[in-house]
């Protein structure tokens, strides 16, 4: 029998030896072929609770040899393992039962998220793992699909009968970020899984921790075979390096910046993968004179500020119609500094902490280049004076007015909770300047009238746009971004999709030799061949 790892109330089965460290912290190891195993070079690294700095775990820090393991693993499964040759239904079932699995634990992973990830309690408890269960859920029934297309009935130069079949890639290397780890490890397993592919998936250093439990609820299943998921967790350079490298790896699917999407990308074009890529964005809120102040006025702070800002599709610049300005921004203000910052754990808690130590500094060199720039700070963040967060990564949300579209706090991605606010005076000038960016991920509309705010939205170039909602991301509906925020999609038949390769097969309805479209070609004519 395994033996069990203890973390805030939660058991991980692990088959190290090494289970805590003299502080009686519990060390994590890898997933690599159906098993729990230490890194070769058995080095560790600290994952703390944001909040607190707590230290929670020690989790291996994986390198290029394990990744290689991994990477093998996966493609032994692959090519000589019974998984991607199941019927659609059998691994639907299975997929159905692992949801199942998770299901039933999701209080030990949303507790997790809470601790590792920085969400307050009502997120964590009540969006980031039930949102996560829904979405894994859709793609066990998304694996029961017809794999085979028809094409169009083809006569020339004879009748054939032609269908495309989806089959899967083979060896897929997922990266995931920090900012929802559960939700982006099922973004990436579920469809891949469903798809009939084998894995490695990496997490991001500072957040592992709900990416290992759902890989352990899942080990404890007993119901993938051996190495059709595996997990490595350590320094991304590295590990993603020789995932988006490795001729055994057939996609790299990434989320993440767009600065590291580009050098993925870069790696990726060595043996010519197939990618997915969610980046970075700089998404708009267009509010219209017309707008129900009561829905927007929260939607549009719920937009930025959810998770503290740190979402890429965050509604971040804010266009609002000088006919309506001063009112809606006296009504926006006033409700942003009802705003509680505290413990992830207190239910009155809006905000949490940031990530890191560094992502603090960050949002903080970003309100002093917004000062230095011009903006007004309507509203400036700072970090709390309560001596319960005095060991966390808080700051207070910030709202910039008398922005100027071309500045650096409306066009740089701060991930944070800074609001820009940018005055327009005609629609066709907001939509203008919502366009005016690299990025092209999302945005939000603002209208009581819906034609109206449809025939904005048409007008923007960006994947998602939410018409009196945000951040309202439905698992049956395609998620990506244009230009500079990505490429491909996840969620849907079309993220689903982004896992397959696509066979045409082309089968020829006679044995005439002379009805072949290439008898006259290959053939000379008047040679005496007779049929």
């Amino acid at each position: 029998m395994p033996e069990k790892l203890h973390i805030q109330g939660a058991v991980m089965s692990h088959n190290a030896e090494m289970l805590h460290n003299s502080e009686g912290v519990p060390v994590y190891g890898l997933y690599i072929d159906g098993e729990w195993r230490p890194g070769r070079g058995e080095q560790h690294e600290p994952i703390c609770d944001p909040a607190t700095g707590d230290v929670l775990a020690q989790v291996t820090r994986g390198a290029v040899d394990d990744t290689r393991d991994a990477i093998e693993a996966a493609r032994r499964a692959f090519d000589e393992g019974p998984w991607p040759n199941l019927c659609p239904g059998e691994r639907s079932q299975i997929l159905h039962r692992i949801v199942d699995a998770i299901e039933a634990r999701q209080d030990e992973l949303s507790d997790i998220e809470m601790r590792n990830a920085g969400s307050t309690w009502r997120k964590a408890f009540l969006m980031d793992i039930p949102v996560g269960v829904l979405h894994f859920r859709h793609f066990a029934k998304l694996a029961d699909y017809e794999p085979l297309e028809p094409v169009p009935q083809i006569t020339f130069p004879m009748r054939s009968y032609n269908f495309v079949q989806r089959e899967p890639i083979g060896v897929c290397g997922q990266i995931i970020p920090w900012n929802f780890p559960f939700l982006m490890a099922v973004w990436k397993l579920a469809p891949a899984l469903a798809a009939g592919n084998a894995l490695v998936l990496k997490p991001a250093s500072l957040t592992p921790l709900s990416a290992l439990k759902l890989v352990e609820i899942i080990h404890e299943t007993g119901l993938l075979p051996p190495g059709v998921l595996n997990l490595v967790t350590g320094p991304g350079a590295a590990i993603g390096h020789e995932l988006a490298t490795s001729p055994l790896v057939d996609k790299i699917a990434f989320t993440g910046s767009t600065e590291v999407g580009r050098e993925v990308m870069r790696q990726a074009a060595g043996t010519v993968k197939k990618v997915t890529l969610e980046l970075g964005g700089k998404s708009p809120s267009i509010v219209l004179d017309d707008a129900d102040m009561d829905v927007t006025i929260d939607g549009c702070l719920w937009a930025t500020f959810m998770h503290n800002g740190q979402a890429c599709e965050s509604g971040t610049r804010l266009f609002v119609p000088d006919v309506i300005y001063d009112s809606f921004m006296e009504r926006l203000l006033d409700r942003a500094r009802r705003i509680h910052v505290g413990l992830p754990a207190d239910g009155e808690t809006d905000l949490g902490p940031l990530i890191s130590a560094a992502q603090l500094r960050r949002v903080e060199e970003y309100i002093r280049i917004g000062l230095a720039e011009g903006a007004t700070p309507a509203l400036l963040g700072s970090r709390p004076t309560d001596p319960q967060l005095a060991h966390g990564h808080f700051i207070t949300p910030t709202i910039f007015t008398d922005v100027s579209n071309d500045m650096r706090i409306a066009q740089e991605e701060i991930f944070g909770p800074v609001l820009t606010v940018i005055k327009y005076d005609r629609v066709e000038e907001a939509i203008r300047m919502a366009n005016d960016t690299i990025y092209g991920l999302a945005a939000g509309v603002w209208s009581s009238n819906i034609d109206r705010a449809v025939e904005v939205a048409k007008q923007i170039r960006a994947g998602t746009v939410w018409i009196n909602d945000y951040h309202l991301i439905n698992v049956e509906a395609p998620f990506g971004g244009y230009k500079q925020s990505g490429i491909g999609r996840e969620l849907g038949i079309w993220g689903l999709h982004e896992y397959t390769e696509v066979k045409h097969v082309h089968a020829a309805m006679t044995s005439s030799r002379k009805d072949r479209f290439w008898y006259d070609i290959l053939v000379p004519l008047g040679s005496g061949d007779g049929e």
